[in-house]
Parts: structure tokens; sequence; C-alpha cells
């Protein structure tokens, strides 16, 4: 080894053994292990015993090592996705988990957004497209509506970074989610796990599995999520509105038969549901001190006044079958999905009770009072993929395919009367129905121009048509209760392709590189709040990203570390903006949005019974549009002095508008970081363990314009599980503790002028039981 490469993997060594608190002992294994010797301090296990287990993804549709994958990837499974989810948390606890992921949402545990190198959407209407594609099962889930399905029985989570145009296809030029379930085997096993936790909440998991006959096999998973309200009205008018608040019940189920007569040919059948009903999120009026991003003096967490109700209710039901046929040189699937679902959110989004010109009111100053109601009572998907790949020896290999998307929804928004007895329905509503159908024809080509160098390059075209429909049902100048209808349409195709390499420089050592276009397919939204709005549509964006990296192998396969370096740039990038006064979106295109960073992730086998994981990532994005502006809040001329403190420079000739070029992307945090340390030990024939878990992200901008109160505070936060396991892994009992310091900050608001504010989850904690069988 030359003395260049000795000192750089020295200087890693030092880095882990810094990273970890372990006896200067490891230090020096570690350091053995460098210099490429095979010399474990005494007392310590074998090293083979301590190597990392083979990551398997399916990234590029193809069971591969992760390491000779050329893309930044990351995947989230076992112990740290057991204590992450623990407690029953929803999909937003993998928020920063690995580098670059953010995840939020304002509709609490029904509607999360996801986000990839700072590549999101912060549109809370309900048929928002996503520039993240999120694959559940290998069905694309669209509507976000879908993507809250519950964690449980879950195989793996990978986290595809960059745009994944080619063989993911629209509405990715972000990145994907994808959530792979566990499937039916050929043997009896299943587990069970009950949990507890304070505000009364109970849980319950578990899974059967078992063969039906030599050929068939099922299995059968489900979830039970239950937790009390913890807040509570104090409105002093009694007995108005909801009483009690974020309590929820959480139930989802999995049914899997697998059918496989041979070895040539299997086929796997999928119905999942999912059944949830809750509080909304709760939109706290008058929450932020003015001139700040300061929580205000004296809050109370359990503490809610309002006059409004407030409900949530969603339930959702789909299944796929998956055929597999292998043909000789060539393997043949079919993948076809089928989503419905039915959802129903109320919520008092004025954050109080009563109104200025309608005493009493409060907390704080309530200018008007705004409670609504958004109902998708009609939405269907169907998903149809064929494709074949090639499975002969020769370093050519090839897959191609076709899709098909088809997707119809219904949105209802409507609103109440909080100042009248009962809370009556408004005549007034808006009404939108929105049909999408897109095809796609895809094919990648993987060469191994020798054994060290591999290639691989991908092409896929896209046809998109979207009909939209649009109607406001309201009284007119005559007193007079009529509807406006708009419509708008589009059609759009788009040519995505990819190409990377992957170059074996050693045994442990691959490095990457990959240039990779996206495409989001034009969103249109209609959300009209007054006979005179009409609809807002966003044209395609498309993105083109180049990233370059290693994937490495450290002492004798006892750690691991990827490294990405990126840069991309989005044209015509679809931003979501606020009314600056009333709750209603609209969509804009800018000419360019641009990112860079760094990706970094380490997972370690440290000895003396520790392993650990920590990630990094750096993202810096960029809107470029000197002319786009966009309404910020309290922007009524006579509420002058009121609301948010906006710090962008003012739009010339547009009173309320701020200039946003030069700004971040909202809710994109330029830090993050995450880490987790675990130890276990032998105890009386049985396992001690415990394991922490931390993440950290810098703060962010709430919206495109840039508000002192709108910007979010870092946040750091962390989790603890200890657990003992007997008889053979049979027996598990285990306490855990989710943002076990408490810390609670501002995560979002809404734009109006009396700063109005979402909040993270404060600590929660309990105990699980399990047993395997």
């Amino acid at each position: 080894m030359s003395k260049q490469g000795f000192a750089v993997r020295s200087m890693i060594a030092l880095a882990i053994a810094s990273a970890f608190p372990l006896q200067s002992a490891l230090a020096t294994e570690v350091t053995a292990a460098a210099e490429g010797q095979d010399t474990p301090v005494a007392g310590a296990t074998p090293s083979t015993a301590n190597q990392l287990e083979t990551v398997i993804v399916t990234a590029q549709r193809r069971a591969e090592n992760i390491k000779d994958v050329p893309m930044s990837i990351a995947t989230i499974k076992g112990d740290k996705l057991d204590a992450v989810t623990a407690g029953a948390g929803d999909i937003r606890v993998l928020s920063g988990r690995t580098p670059s992921l953010n995840i939020e949402s304002d509709y609490g545990r029904a509607f999360p957004r996801f986000y990839i190198r700072g590549l999101g959407n912060t549109d809370f209407d309900l048929n928002a497209s996503q520039p993240v594609g999120y694959v559940m099962d290998d069905i694309v889930q669209e509507n976000a509506m879908l993507k809250g399905f519950p964690i449980f029985d879950t195989d793996q989570v990978e986290v595809l970074r960059g745009p994944q145009g080619t063989l993911f296809g629209r509405n990715s030029p972000a990145g994907v989610i994808k959530f792979d379930s566990a499937k039916p085997v050929f043997k009896q096993e299943g587990y069970v796990t009950l949990g507890i936790g304070n505000y009364s909440a109970k849980n319950a998991e578990g899974a059967f599995n078992f063969p039906v006959s030599d050929t068939v096999a099922l299995r059968f998973s489900g979830t039970s999520q239950h937790r009390d309200d913890r807040v509570h009205n104090t409105n002093p008018t009694a007995g108005k509105g909801t009483q009690d608040f974020e309590g929820y019940g959480d139930n989802a189920f999995r049914l899997q038969a697998l059918v496989k007569p041979n070895q040539d040919f299997d086929a796997l059948f999928n119905y999942h549901q999912r059944n949830y009903h809750g509080s909304a999120t709760l939109f706290r009026a008058n929450i932020i001190k003015q001139g700040t991003n300061d929580i205000v003096d004296g809050f109370d967490y359990g503490s809610y006044p309002t006059d409004g109700v407030n409900y949530q209710k969603l339930e959702t039901k789909g299944g796929s079958i998956r055929l597999k046929y292998n043909l000789g040189d060539i393997t043949y699937h079919s993948i076809t999905g089928y989503e419905k679902l039915n959802f129903n959110s109320r919520a008092d989004v004025d954050g109080g009770y009563g109104a200025v010109f309608a005493p009493p009111y409060g907390p704080g100053r309530i200018p008007f009072p705004v409670e609504t109601a958004d109902l998708l009572p009609n939405h269907k998907q169907f998903t149809q993929e064929l494709r074949a790949e090639s499975n002969y020896k020769g370093p050519l290999q090839w897959i191609g395919g076709l899709f098909y998307f088809n997707e119809s929804i219904q949105i209802d928004s409507i609103a109440f009367d909080s100042l009248s007895p009962g809370n009556p329905q408004s005549p007034a509503y808006s009404r939108q129905f929105q049909k999408s159908k897109s095809w796609a024809a895809f094919g990648s080509l993987n060469y191994a121009v020798s054994d060290k160098l591999k290639v691989r390059g991908g092409l896929r075209y896209t046809d998109d048509k979207k009909d939209f429909f649009a109607s406001r049902t309201d009284f007119d100048a005559t007193n007079t209760l009529v509807t406006v209808p708009n419509t708008l349409n589009s059609k759009t195709h788009n040519v995505s392709w990819d190409l990377s390499g992957t170059y074996e420089l050693d045994k442990n050592t691959n490095l990457f590189a990959r240039a990779a276009t996206g495409y989001r397919a034009p969103s249109m939204q209609g959300r009209l709040s007054a006979l005179t709005d009409v609809p807002t549509q966003a044209g395609a964006e498309k993105a083109l990203s180049f990233e370059a990296g290693v994937k490495q192998d450290l002492f004798d396969r006892r750690a691991r570390l990827s490294a990405a370096v990126f840069q991309y740039r989005v044209k015509d990038k679809q931003l979501t903006a606020g009314s600056g006064t009333v709750n209603m979106n609209r969509l804009i295109n800018a000419d360019k949005v641009t990112g860079q960073g760094i990706e970094l992730d380490l997972q370690a086998n440290l000895g003396y019974g520790f392993s650990g994981s920590a990630g990094y990532s750096f993202n810096d994005t960029e809107i470029k549009d000197k002319n786009v502006r966009v309404q910020y809040c309290g922007n009524v001329a006579n509420n002058a002095g009121l609301g948010c403190t906006p710090t962008n420079a003012p739009a010339p000739g547009f009173p309320g508008y701020s200039l946003i070029d030069g700004n971040d992307l909202p809710r994109a945090p330029r830090h993050q970081a995450n880490f987790t340390l675990k130890y276990s030990t032998e105890v009386a024939n049985g396992e001690l363990y415990a394991l922490t878990d931390w993440t950290y992200r810098s703060k962010y901008n709430f919206f495109l314009y840039t508000a002192t109160e709108y910007t979010a505070k870092p946040l750091t936060e962390g989790g603890l599980r200890v657990g003992y396991k007997w008889g053979d892994g049979k027996y598990e009992v285990a306490a855990f503790g989710r943002n076990i310091t408490n810390k609670i900050v501002l995560l979002s608001a809404i734009e109006f002028d009396n700063l109005t504010g979402m909040l993270n989850e404060p600590r929660t904690y309990g105990a699980t039981f399990k047993v395997n069988f």
C-alpha cells in the first residue's frame, strides 16, 4: 500500500474512532485493519463475525449489491427502522434518517410531503404533485394521501437520490422513496408486537406467514395504532367546537399470496387497506412572537382555544398482481396495480375563536373566522407495467418495458360559519375534477467494458395528458347563488435519459459517476375562494443532474462508507405560492432552480458490542428568476404592521409582493445530520441492548419568500430504545422514548396576518413486548 493510501485510510480510521465513544483499544483494532492486518484485539470476536451484511437493493429494477449501483442511494431497515418507528410513529419519522431526506406535513399523519436534495412541494391541495416519487411494493403511489400508509412488516426502505426518470418515470425529478414489504415464504413464521405509551397509546403489530401447499404461501400482516387526545379546548365559550384533539386510530393490514408452481413462474397477489381517523393539524393563532421566530411566552402545548370542529378521516384500499415468467435467457414481468381512497378533513384554520368584529375572540387577534373542510370523495388509480429483462451470461444486459397510468380525482372544498350556532355549512363551495393519463416506453443497457468498468445508459419516452375542471358556487352581486366553471387541459411529451458508470478501484472500493434527467408533468389547482378566481397551472419541469462518488468497504468489511457530490438544474421549476391573506394556493413556474451539495453515509461494527451509523448532507438550493414575485402575509394595505416581517426586496409596482430571486427553496434545510449508536451484550442467555438515534437539521424558510417569523429554527431530536431478547430471539421486551429532550419548535405556518403556526410532536415514551414464532 502507498504512503498516501495508508494516510487516507488512517485518517478515516481516526474519524470513525472519534465519532463513537469507545475504548482506545478499539482504535488499535481499527488502525490495524487500515494497515491490512487481520489481528483483532484479544478477547474480540473473529473479524468475519463483525462484518456488515451485504445490502441488496433494486434501484435499477434488478437485485444488486448497493456498492455496485452507480447512484447515491441509502437504505433503512432492521434495528434502525424498528427504533425510529417505536411508538407507532408515522412515515415522517424517517425524515433526516438518511442524508438529504426531509418529510413534513400540514395534514398530520394523512398527507406527507417528501423532499430530496431540497426539491419538494409545499402544496397542501389534495391533487398536489410532488417531485419525489413514492413506490410501495412496485406500485407508484401518486396521490399524497396514499403515501402515508403505516410502516409495518417492512423488509427495507430505499432512498434513491437524484432524478429517476428512466426506470421509475414521471414525477420523480428529485428521486424515489421505495418501500418493500416482507414477502411470503414457504415456511411457517410470524411475530406479534404489543405496545403501550404515554397519552394512553396502545399499539399492536403482527404478521403470520404459512405455506398452504408446496406451491402456495400466504402472509397476513397488520397494525393497529391508537392514542388518546392530549390537547384540550380552553375556549371560554363553553361547548363551542371540538373539545379534545390529537388522538387517533390508525388500522391497516396487508394480505399477500405467493403462487409458485415451478422455478420459472411465480405470481404475487397483494391486497392492502387502511382506515384512519383522528385530528386535523392544529393551526395555533398568534403563536409566533412578532419580529422573531420564537414561540410566544407562556405557551401551553396542551391548550388550544377554538370555536371550530376538527376531525380527519381517511380510507384507502388497493391491490396488485405481479407475475414473473423466467423463459430461458429472458425474464418477463407484469405488474398491475389499483388504488382507491376517500378522505375528509375539517379544521379551524384561523386557529382561535370569535373575530375582531365578533367578540369575544382569541387567543390574540383573530382577523376573520376560517373553518374549512377538504374532501376527496372519489379517487381511483390504475397502473400497468410490462417489463422484460435479460438474464443470460455476457457483458451486455438490458431491460425494456411499457408503463400505463390512469388516475381520476374529485375534490370538494367547503366552508362553515363558526360564528353561528352549530357551525352550519356555507352554501358556497369549490369543486375540482382531474383526469390524468400517461404512458411510457423505457429501456436501459448495462455493459461490462472490463472486469473493473461497467457502464449503463437508459431512455424513457413519456406521454402525459391531463383534463381539469374547477368551479366555484357562490352568491353573485344580485345575491343569487351561481356556479362559475373553469377548464384547463394539457398534453405534453418528454424524453428522459441517464448515463452512469462504476469503476472498481480495488476489491473494496468502487467509484461511480452519473448524469440523469427527470421530468414532472404539468400541475393544476382550482381551490377557488371567489367567483372571480380562476385555476392556475404550472407547466412541466425538467431536471438535469450530475453526481459522482465513492462506495467503500473498510476494515475487513466492518465499516462501509458512501460519499457523493452532486449538482443539478431544474428548468421551469414548479412552485407553490400562497395568497398572502386567504387559505389557498396558486401555481407558478420559476425560470430555473439550482442545487449542489454533498452526502456522506457511514455504517460500522465497532467491536466490543458496539455498532453505529452516521450521515451528513449539505444542500445549497437557489431560485433563479429575477421577475417571479409572490404575495407575503398580511399584504392588505390596512393591515400594515400586522403579521410577519418580510425580508425580501419588494416587487416594484406590486404592493404586498416580494421578489424571491436568490432564495433557498422552502422547507429545504442546508445541513442535515444523523447518528445512531447501538450497544449489545450477552446477559443470562439473552441479549441486552441499547440504541440511541439522533437527527439534526438546520433552519429553513416556510414559504417562497423570507420573513423573520417564518424561518424554522434548527432542530435536534433524539430517541432511545433499551431492550432485552431471550429464548434465542423468540421474546423481546423494550422501553423507548422519542424526542427525548422534548424540543418543541415551529415547523410551518399559515399566511394570515396573525402569525398562525404549527408545531412538531412532543416527547413520547412507552414499552413494547414482542414474540417471534
